[in-house]
């Protein structure tokens, strides 16, 4: 046995933690959908790298709490390496202004669908990689039409998955702003499987943020959920 420090508390470790074959991301689109990826001929976003974490460092309980199987996982497979995605908002280059996502925001807030749907769909026509469009426009549909959702969503993951690559091992933290829209279309396309009772995707999706975040302590507590057969309430 061996002892990490965890935020200020030694916690024993098993010495098999540290030879544990690595997670790599899958794929998680359906293969049509790949294959619109594919005849758009998009490039992908870059990666920025932001060196590495180490599970270790991180606070996942008192000594003594159960840990989650999928957490224990990933504390396992050890230090991996931190990234970046470009984040790409055609026409958001004023810092005095909100921008065109908040804009369509406030458009939906003040009951002006149609308008905000528009303005997402304009920023897509100046360029399919923004993210955050496509899933602004799977929460727009999401509540009334969880079928009519899920393409959006998944194209945006489709598109940052272009930029994962094969064998992707990596971290994409929260924390790192421009990460955050390819998180809103997991974390939509996760919901709208769940939702449509497609609980084995659901699965996967929820396993691959909460590798890609493991602070996402709302997408462990779905996969939980999920993982104990619940569905997933229209009114959530």
């Amino acid at each position: 046995m061996s002892a990490a420090r965890v935020s200020g508390t030694l916690v024993t470790v098993k010495e098999a933690h540290r030879h544990v074959t690595p997670w790599v991301y899958a794929r998680l689109v359906s293969t049509e959908t790949r294959s619109w990826a594919a005849r758009k001929a998009i490039s992908p976003l870059r990666l920025h790298p932001f060196g590495m974490r180490d599970p270790n460092e991180q606070y996942w309980g008192e000594p003594g709490d159960r840990v989650d199987p999928d957490i224990d996982k990933i504390i396992s497979a050890g230090p991996r390496p931190c990234f970046e995605m470009e984040q790409i908002v055609p026409g958001d280059d004023d810092p005095a202004d909100d921008g065109p996502i908040l804009g369509a925001v406030a458009l939906r807030d003040s009951r002006r669908l149609a308008e905000a749907r528009a303005l997402l769909k304009d920023l897509l026509a100046q360029d399919i990689r923004c993210l955050d469009a496509h899933a602004h426009l799977g929460n727009f549909s999401f509540d009334s039409a969880p079928g009519k959702a899920l393409p959006h969503f998944e194209r945006g993951v489709a598109i940052g998955e272009l930029s994962l690559g094969e064998g992707f091992t990596g971290l994409l933290p929260w924390t790192l702003i421009d990460n955050r829209p390819f998180h809103r279309c997991l974390h939509g396309y996760g919901l709208c499987l769940w939702r449509l009772g497609k609980f084995e995707e659901a699965k996967k999706v929820f396993g691959s943020i909460l590798w890609l975040e493991p602070a996402d302590w709302g997408a462990l507590s779905i996969l939980q959920s999920i993982r104990r057969g619940e569905a997933l309430s229209p009114d959530l």
